[in-house]
């Protein structure tokens, strides 16, 4: 079954799985398998004045809708291309008095667009709105409650003059949006700003080592002329080659967690047990919880008594991060790290977790040396545990880098740079807003080791005076949420 645009996959039931998505032809790593506008999207009630509403990018100035004072938009085009999906919402925010929550605003803008279009297949889908699963058969106590509050909110929000649903296809939505809704990143795919409903991409079966990624691009209305616009999309991207009749797959959840952590966060946030043969093998785990090798091997009880301390001082680190209290993130960093490293081997998943943090932070208080040391350990463990070409190492290797750039040394920073650059061609395209940025920072960098390798002396006079002419370049303040996951799921 194939439809606008969607040639080159194919929908399939399988027993067990239910629907899924097949390649019709040969992908290699990097192609974009197919790319899809949303069905329906809304930025996060906390960010709604900072991000543009049609295109989900950060700005600085925007222009606020001057009828619902609500709605916020990059320019008179974005504000243009937005007024089909926000006609009616304007109009409800006005007669409701206040925006409602992310929740009813998405379901409200899917059920506008039902009323419009029917709720039969839309152009370009595989698969129509009222059979994408809502799994709300299996919904808990807790999330029973939560979808009857989710439902009477948005009977006051909507209007009486539009088209009237019934309750059960209301709860298939809200049910739709908990275990569909795909979380949308900024320009720089650093922070989760939004979520949307991607009808084909719900298809996409998971795998905990997949062969496809996803990427979300925020499209560009910056040309002149309109006929080269490109609007707001999700990219299936290969990660590896793909052969005709294969399964294409994506990761719900990061793999850097032991199976059964993956397993327990898959069947509590999509309610079905993964199969996948990383899972039933347990493979990896054994690097995941690798403990020092050689002579005098640590006994079980020291293991266990080191990862309790791991598992106690990264909830301390959290607390201490959400009060911005960083000297004290350092100093609990590394207080751990003295006794993990004496047990815990270079691919535990406990060191690489406290090796991050210290880095990340250790490079926002411009400590670069220590935070590059830090970081080095930290990729060469990552690149024993990740997919070659997983999205999440290519982002942990490009600040590891830019790490080693800060700290003044080169030749690490600029290999580190080249591998980074090297992932992100494939995950997300050369065109996208980090890649391009990392093509900057790989010419820059390879133009100072030339420089470096011809004079060293001379390299570092004129990289003094360069930093001293210039304000210091402050590395962004570390982010207590993790990167964007696949699926938002309602916290």
């Amino acid at each position: 079954m194939t439809k606008g645009g969607m040639e080159s996959v194919e929908v399939f039931t399988t027993k067990g799985k239910g629907r899924g998505l097949k390649a019709q032809k040969e992908f290699l790593p990097g192609d974009v398998i197919f790319a899809e506008p949303a069905y329906a999207a809304v930025v996060f009630d906390s960010l709604t004045h900072v991000i543009c509403h049609t295109c989900f990018k950060r700005q600085e100035r925007l222009h606020r809708c001057g009828q619902c004072k609500f709605a916020y938009y990059c320019d008179r085009t974005c504000q243009r291309a937005a007024w089909l999906n926000h006609k009616n919402e304007c109009s409800a925010i006005k007669r409701h008095g206040k925006a409602p929550t992310e929740n009813i605003r998405l379901a409200a803008r899917i059920l506008w667009k039902v009323e419009r279009e029917g709720s039969g297949l839309s152009e370009g889908c595989l698969v129509s709105i009222d059979e994408l699963q809502n799994h709300v058969e299996s919904f808990g106590e807790e999330e029973k409650r939560e979808l009857r509050t989710d439902v009477e909110s948005f009977l006051e929000f909507w209007p009486p003059h539009c088209q009237q649903f019934g309750m059960q296809f209301i709860s298939h939505i809200f049910g739709v949006i908990s275990c569909n809704g795909f979380t949308l990143s900024d320009q720089r795919g650093l922070q989760a700003v939004g979520v949307g409903i991607f009808p084909n991409l719900c298809q996409a079966n998971h795998n905990c080592w997949p062969n496809c990624t996803v990427v979300f691009n925020n499209g560009n209305h910056e040309a002149v002329r309109s006929m080269f616009h490109t609007q707001m999309r999700i990219e299936l991207r290969a990660l590896s080659k793909i052969s005709p009749g294969d399964e294409l797959t994506v990761s719900y959840v990061d793999f850097l967690s032991l199976s059964e952590e993956r397993r327990k966060q898959l069947k509590k946030q999509y309610y079905f047990d993964c199969t996948c043969e990383h899972c039933k093998k347990q493979l990896k785990d054994d690097l995941m919880l690798a403990v020092k090798a050689g002579e005098s091997k640590p006994s079980a009880d020291t293991v266990k008594e080191v990862i309790q301390l791991s598992k106690d001082t990264l909830e301390k680190i959290n607390k201490a991060r959400m009060e911005g209290l960083y000297h004290e993130v350092v100093k609990l960093c590394r207080d751990c790290l003295k006794k993990q490293e004496p047990v815990l081997g270079d691919t535990n998943i406990y060191l690489l977790r406290i090796l991050s943090i210290a880095s990340e932070v250790l490079s926002y208080l411009q400590m670069f040396e220590e935070a590059a040391d830090y970081a080095k350990r930290m990729v060469d463990g990552y690149l024993k545990i990740y997919h070659p070409n997983n999205a999440q190492l290519g982002m942990a290797v490009m600040r590891a880098g830019v790490t080693h750039w800060h700290a003044g040394l080169i030749e690490a920073g600029h290999g580190l740079i080249c591998k980074a650059y090297a992932i992100l061609l494939i995950t997300h395209g050369p065109s996208h807003p980090i890649t391009k940025d990392l093509e900057v920072m790989r010419v820059q960098t390879e133009m100072e080791l030339r420089m470096f390798q011809q004079n060293e002396f001379m390299y570092y006079k004129m990289r003094e005076a360069a930093l001293k002419n210039q304000k210091i370049q402050v590395m962004p303040e570390p982010s207590n949420e993790n990167a964007p996951s696949l699926f938002h799921k309602k916290e």
